[in-house]
């Protein structure tokens, strides 16, 4: 008999769909590829760490939008193709290194969820890594190649918001949209 935190946490397994999604597919990747053997292992493994070891519910703030998502995955693709060409040009460029700076930008939403999300997929983009994460504040400190005017500093910011912006459309539930103005 299983002891009863152990039950608890079992029942709240359907609230935890997205982190168990996302563990199984980077179980697959892992192991090399998506096989029934891969799959059930995954299912094992995931359902394990979730039972022992417990993380607050995470997809009560998700409703997916498939063309929005659609429309955010190909701007994220595109971004990263042009940060990609800018950063390897300061690379090879003769001349001093590009100037950087820190900069913070203030997320509209409180979510957690989405503050790991745009932290993550604003550090995916080359030329720019999270360096601080306030969750108090929702802010995000960002180190940004290619920023040394403050014009500069303004577009990385606005940059970090529209992605923001698109993955809230994209995947947040209409509360989160109306908490963050954009309902």
């Amino acid at each position: 008999m299983m002891p009863i935190p152990l039950v608890r946490r079992a029942r709240t397994l359907p609230l935890n769909w997205m982190g168990l999604l996302v563990s199984l597919a980077f179980w697959c990747l892992l192991w090399g590829g998506v096989s029934v053997k891969n799959v059930l292992g995954g299912l094992v493994v995931a359902l394990l760490v979730f039972l022992l070891f417990p993380m607050p519910p995470t997809g009560h703030e998700i409703r997916v939008r498939p063309l929005r998502l659609v429309v955010g995955v190909l701007r994220f693709l595109a971004d990263l193709a042009v940060s990609a060409v800018q950063v390897a040009w300061f690379a090879v460029r003769p001349g001093p290194p590009p100037p950087c700076s820190v900069v913070a930008v203030t997320l509209a939403s409180r979510s957690d969820l989405f503050l790991t999300a745009v932290a993550m997929l604003a550090t995916l983009i080359p030329g720019s890594v999270v360096v601080e994460a306030q969750r108090s504040t929702g802010t995000l400190f960002l180190h940004v190649i290619g920023a040394g005017t403050e014009e500069e500093v303004e577009a990385a910011r606005r940059r970090v918001l529209e992605q923001e912006k698109r993955l809230l459309l994209a995947l947040a539930r209409r509360d989160v949209l109306e908490e963050a103005g954009l309902a």
